[in-house]
């Protein structure tokens, strides 16, 4: 098996074969907390405008996510696990669209196959890639907005990266790292109405969801991410 770590946009386009997509704080994270509080599926969206377009068509569906991590006008919910908790989305379709791990998804295609990727369920990603054992794998890491990489998202995918080899990780020391480093933001009083200390926690409870998300065809336009055991 061939691994690449790849960053943002631009590793994306790059990304070939079994694709993984990261976004630890907070997409990809946030998208398994909805699956698990019941919603049907995950439609990941790039643009904004198509995700208000996508609503106006599908007035029933949940408009999720956010621009310059806070919550885009006329959304339903932003961008944090925090203030989705204890909500039942039983039987919701979700379009999602944030700054950086949508932004991966829709631009990631030349994969064969679409995941997403996050610490919640980066062991449950690891035993399906090790099922599927591609010729090639594609660790896509999206960073801070798609912007710049971030440790969060680089930690997420060396750690799926050396589990897949046998290599020995410590992830309470790059948890730590995470905390005094690109996770402080979330530490900040300032950013707390729209990135709470919360979240942190949320986003770096390792295998805390036993399933994938697998990204397929929606509507021969958009992909949806669905839940895989």
């Amino acid at each position: 098996m061939q691994i690449q770590i790849l960053q943002l946009i631009e590793g994306a386009k790059k990304a070939r074969g079994l694709t993984v997509v990261i976004d630890v704080f907070r997409a990809f994270s946030l998208a398994c907390y909805l699956i698990d509080q019941g919603a049907k599926e995950v439609i990941p969206v790039g643009n904004i405008n198509d995700a208000y377009k996508l609503k106006e068509h599908n007035p029933e569906f949940l408009l999720i996510g956010e621009r310059d991590e806070r919550i885009p006008e006329g959304f339903d919910y932003g961008n944090s696990p925090s203030f989705i908790q204890g909500i039942d989305f039983n039987g919701k379709t979700i379009i999602h669209t944030t700054s950086a791990g949508t932004q991966g998804l829709v631009n990631a295609s030349a994969a064969d196959e679409l995941l997403t990727g996050s610490f919640v369920n980066a062991p449950a990603v690891i035993r399906y890639i090790k099922n599927r054992n591609p010729e090639n794998l594609s660790l896509v890491c999206m960073g801070y907005a798609s912007l710049y990489p971030t440790e969060e998202d680089t930690f997420c995918a060396e750690y799926i990266k050396n589990m897949l080899l046998g290599i020995p990780v410590n992830i309470d020391s790059m948890i730590e790292i995470i905390r005094n480093t690109s996770g402080k933001r979330l530490f900040e009083p300032q950013n707390q109405e729209h990135s709470p200390e919360r979240d942190f926690y949320l986003c770096t409870d390792v295998g805390k969801f036993d399933f994938i998300l697998k990204a397929v065809p929606y509507n021969n336009k958009w992909l949806k991410l669905i839940k895989k055991i």
